[in-house]
């Protein structure tokens, strides 16, 4: 495994097993955390839909990985993200940094987060269901987003 990985994949995925096989790349890392996001089942949502454009999306959030190696001292990083159809309860992103002491590890894996929530070239629809019919919407960051972002 590389030092740094981007994963976009258009299935379902186990988190654990990522995980498992990341913890074997990370030499002698004293920390890894990591961040799961999945699709929450409220307010009617039926699917969330992800769409990339695959070499500036994958640019992107290599430079975002980039500049979170030149901010904390980390040894591996990888990022797992979804595109396609994605069901409440599945996953929708893993990011995973491993470091030799834990506040890298955490601000790192925070600092990624925010920037796949406001910057990584992502269309996100929402698909919900209303009784008997499907809506959809396209959904943008939330202002608390682009906040928690600003704070780098």
């Amino acid at each position: 495994m590389s030092d740094s990985e981007i994963i976009i994949i258009d299935q379902d995925f186990s988190p654990i097993c990522y995980q498992e096989q990341f913890e074997k790349g990370c030499g002698d890392a004293g920390a890894i955390a990591s961040f799961l996001g999945r699709v929450r089942a409220e307010d009617g949502v039926k699917s969330l839909e992800l769409q990339s454009y695959p070499p500036v999306t994958e640019q992107g959030i290599e430079q975002a990985i980039k500049e979170a190696k030149s901010r904390w001292e980390l040894i591996n990083v990888q990022i797992i993200h979804r595109i396609g159809v994605i069901k409440p309860g599945q996953a929708i992103v893993l990011v995973m940094c491993a470091s030799k002491h834990r506040r890298d590890s955490f601000q790192a894996c925070d600092y990624l987060m925010d920037y796949l929530k406001t910057e990584a070239i992502f269309w996100k629809k929402q698909n919900y269901t209303d009784e008997h019919k499907l809506k959809s919407e396209w959904i943008e960051p939330r202002s608390q987003d682009y906040i928690d972002k600003n704070r780098w």
